[in-house]
């Protein structure tokens, strides 16, 4: 059960927050009382998004987290409107998943610029209102496939590559009052992972259940599940803990 409450007072960005982990992580935000900015490369999504979350103050912005120049109008126009910043979850992402072999330049570029560009750019616009005010938390989102995961160079690259941005981040912003972890993700139910399932040839129920099976808890993830998680690693009760990855796979990793 969220937390009511525990946001009260406080601004979040979510990137990629129109639909799937992005949504689901921007709801519990204005559950527990944030005002939100849902970011995400449609306008009009992030707005209807954000007009369903059912916070006091929410904002749809249209942002390209490869560009900076949207990177930063779109933070400025979240202080703007909503008051202010506490938190920003780096959560836009995309796959081109192929064999090595099959990689595009493309494939590859694309995948690095939405996730590794996307944060890095979000992070150092975010950084300077935290700076000022010595408070903030950051939290990216990396996965399970930073272990590696057939067909997926770039995506694992990308993801693995988080996980170090995330632990230097933490050790340069630290004295500023600034937490920075990550969340790994497993396999979770959104259209994203369902969009695989058609690549490969797969019903979603068949891909679904595949998936349940590789983990001691025997069931996939949900948004919420990663909502959660994020809820807490981004609380004051979490004010201890930076530089972490947690893992919420369903124990896929043990």
């Amino acid at each position: 059960m969220a937390n009511t409450g525990r946001y009260d007072g406080r601004v979040v960005i979510v990137t990629g927050a129109a639909q799937g982990i992005g949504a689901g992580t921007a709801k519990r935000f204005a559950e527990e009382g944030a005002a939100v900015a849902v970011l995400d490369l449609d306008e009009g999504r992030a707005s209807e998004t954000a007009a369903g979350l059912g916070a006091t103050k929410a904002v749809g912005i249209g942002c390209n987290v490869t560009d900076k120049a949207s990177v930063d109008a779109a933070v400025e126009r979240t202080v703007a409107e909503l008051g202010g910043l506490h938190v920003l979850v780096n959560n836009a992402g995309i796959t081109k998943d192929a064999m090595l072999f099959k990689m595009t330049e493309n494939d590859w570029d694309a995948v690095m610029g939405v996730h590794l560009k996307g944060s890095f750019l979000m992070s150092q616009a975010a950084q300077k209102v935290f700076v000022e005010q010595k408070y903030g938390k950051i939290l990216n989102t990396s996965s399970t496939s930073a272990n590696g995961n057939r067909g997926q160079a770039n995506y694992s690259a990308a993801k693995a590559g988080l996980q170090g941005f995330t632990r230097t981040l933490a050790l340069e912003l630290g004295r500023y009052g600034i937490n920075v972890n990550a969340i790994a993700p497993g396999f979770i139910e959104t259209e994203m992972t369902d969009d695989t399932a058609a690549r490969v040839g797969m019903s979603v129920e068949d891909f679904r259940a595949a998936a349940a099976d590789r983990n001691p808890i025997k069931r996939t993830g949900k948004p919420e599940d990663i909502a959660a998680a994020a809820a807490f690693l981004c609380s004051d009760e979490a004010s201890y803990i930076t530089g972490q990855i947690l893992y919420v796979d369903g124990g896929a990793k043990i």
